[in-house]
C-alpha cells in the first residue's frame, strides 16, 4: 500500500510560479515511477509529467519548458514546478504512483487567472 498526500495548489496570476509536492509513504521502496496528471471537470486526467525511478522524466507538450518535475528520494517526495502559468493550467492536480498498481492523491487545485 502507498499513500500519497499533495499540498502546494493555490491561486496564482498569468505568468506566475506554483509548486507542487507529493509525499508518499508506506510500501516506497516498491514505486516505479510517480507523476502528476490533472483534470478539468468533464475531462479525460491527463498526464502532465512523470518521472521514473531511473530518472527519466517524460512531459505533456502543453508543459515541455514550463514544468519541471523532480523528486527527493529521502523524503520520498515528487515536485512539480510549474512557471510561466496559463490559464488553461487551471485543474485539479493528481500525484500519481506506479507500483503494483497505480494509487492517486487526492488532487490540489491550480487556479490561473488572467
Amino acid at each position: 500500500q502507498v499513500q500519497l498526500v499533495e499540498s502546494g495548489g493555490g491561486l496564482a496570476q498569468a505568468g506566475g510560479s506554483l509548486r507542487l509536492s507529493c509525499v508518499a509513504s508506506g510500501s516506497t521502496f516498491r514505486i516505479n515511477a510517480m507523476g502528476w496528471y490533472r483534470q478539468a471537470p468533464g475531462k479525460q486526467r491527463e498526464m502532465v509529467a512523470t518521472i521514473t525511478f531511473g530518472g527519466s522524466t517524460y512531459y505533456a507538450d502543453s508543459v515541455k519548458g514550463r514544468f519541471t518535475i523532480s523528486r527527493d528520494n529521502a523524503k520520498n517526495t515528487v515536485y512539480l514546478q510549474m512557471n510561466s502559468l496559463k490559464p488553461e493550467d487551471t485543474d485539479v492536480y493528481y500525484c500519481r504512483a506506479v507500483v503494483d498498481r497505480i494509487y492517486w492523491g487526492q488532487g490540489t487545485q491550480v487556479t490561473v487567472s488572467s
